[in-house]
């Protein structure tokens, strides 16, 4: 069964070298080291936890954790990987100094899996969320090393992707040491899927325990000071937005502005995927709306502009305490949405559109706490910029609302704070043999 998985995986690999291509700027970033080409990794007598964030949102999350790893089992060296660029960007900076190493995550051929277990010997693989590499499992186990899950968290369309596949995701699933999952339906499904029911325990989400950042904050007083964000006139942030919801999202802030009985908002746009910076400014260029990319050289006019474009990595965090209301994007989109607890623990207003099945538990929370503005499904598409314009323009002018979605949104997070300390317990038990040896 690995060896059709490894054959089948190099097939699709053969088919995406167009693709990498064509967007190496994207796909060839850390090729290399996902070859198992690693820098030089000295070992010493303490061992190596190594953690795995995919991208973005993985290393937002996992922020409190890896404070807790460090001060927890200072006996141990972490190192850290992630597949995406924008994740190897943020992990690079927001862990300078905590890591021992900073790294692409390899390729799930034996070879490239083999050459990066053998740099780094981990006695324990924490891998965030739910990311299951048949290959990299088995020879980490092999090599003695615990693959621990860590805020697990398993979708109803990706268990039932798997479930095409049961009789082999069940060999893989044997592999695993732990799951340590959010909920009770993401524990339920990965039991389902094969893990034994003794490995399995709920610990919650390490999102809830994200602190938001200081509204003095240097990154955010940067922003504020550069960009003239003195409150005279309103933020409406869209973040992590996927195409074509900023062409909606230009169309209702054009409503906005028209419709305005005083000062004008704004509107800050974070398009998800940097390969699409120049795409979305494009797009804005030509709604001749005045507006200026964060990357451009700073200009008296940065303070004025209606629409700035966050085309930088990281930064998004330190932009949630200058906004009045925020739409989280690729909900408008069948993709699922994005995380709305970003700007949750910043006690902001959300809206989001009506696919947000990625994170489908905690809207349901937010939902239930009256914590969310969601925007209806539509039939024509583009009466999504209607919808925008009219959730917007609702909280616009109904400043106690926005305040109290806020304040329920941050509330939302308070309540659901420990999943840090329950996952610092675990790993305890689970790693404490080690830390003996």
């Amino acid at each position: 069964m690995f060896l059709l998985y490894s054959l089948l995986y190099s097939l699709a690999f053969v088919l995406m070298l167009p693709l990498f291509i064509l967007r190496r700027q994207k796909y060839a970033a850390g090729f290399s080291q996902r070859l198992g080409r690693l820098p030089e990794f000295k070992q010493d007598d303490r061992p190596v936890i190594w953690l795995h964030c995919v991208s973005v949102g993985e290393t937002n999350a996992a922020r409190p954790l890896v404070e807790q790893l460090i001060r927890q089992f200072p006996s141990h060296r972490l190192v850290i990987s992630t597949t995406t660029k924008t994740g190897q960007e943020l992990t690079k900076k927001a862990f300078a100094g905590k890591a021992d190493a900073v790294f692409y995550f390899p390729f799930d051929w034996k070879f490239s899996v083999g050459r990066a277990l053998e740099t780094f010997r981990p006695s324990a693989v924490l891998l965030m969320e739910t990311e299951i590499w048949p290959r990299f499992f088995r020879e980490a186990h092999n090599r003695g090393a615990q693959v621990i899950i860590v805020n697990g968290r398993l979708s109803e369309r990706s268990f039932n992707r798997y479930s095409l596949i049961r009789t082999f995701i069940r060999r893989v699933l044997r592999l695993i040491d732990s799951a340590l999952m959010q909920g009770e339906r993401d524990a339920a499904r990965i039991i389902d899927l094969g893990v034994g029911i003794d490995k399995v325990q709920i610990t919650g989400n390490l999102k809830f325990d994200q602190q938001a950042v200081g509204a003095e904050d240097p990154p955010t007083g940067q922003l504020r000071e550069r960009f003239g964000i003195d409150g005279s006139r309103r933020l409406i942030v869209a973040a992590s937005t996927h195409e074509p919801e900023e062409e909606w999202l230009v169309a209702a802030f054009r409503k906005l502005r028209e419709s305005a009985k005083g000062p004008s908002p704004r509107l800050l746009i974070a398009p998800r995927h940097p390969e699409r910076f120049d795409e979305v400014a494009d797009l804005i260029g030509r709604s001749r709306i005045t507006n200026v990319r964060r990357s451009a050289a700073a200009a008296p006019d940065d303070k004025t502009v209606d629409v700035i474009i966050l085309d930088s990595i990281g930064e998004l965090r330190a932009v949630y305490p200058l906004a009045d209301i925020v739409f989280v994007g690729g909900s408008l989109v069948p993709h699922g949405g994005q995380s709305i607890l970003e700007p949750a623990v910043a006690g902001k207003a959300i809206i989001t559109g009506p696919y947000t099945h990625n994170f489908s538990d905690v809207v349901r929370e937010f939902r239930s706490r009256g914590a969310i503005v969601e925007t209806p499904i539509v039939s024509d598409k583009s009466a999504n910029s209607f919808e925008l314009f009219t959730a917007f323009d609702d909280l616009l002018n109904d400043p106690d609302r926005s305040s109290m979605l806020g304040k329920n949104a941050l509330a939302t997070m308070d309540e659901n704070r420990g999943a840090t300390a329950k996952t610092i317990d675990e790993l305890k038990l689970l790693l404490a043999p080690k830390a003996r040896s």
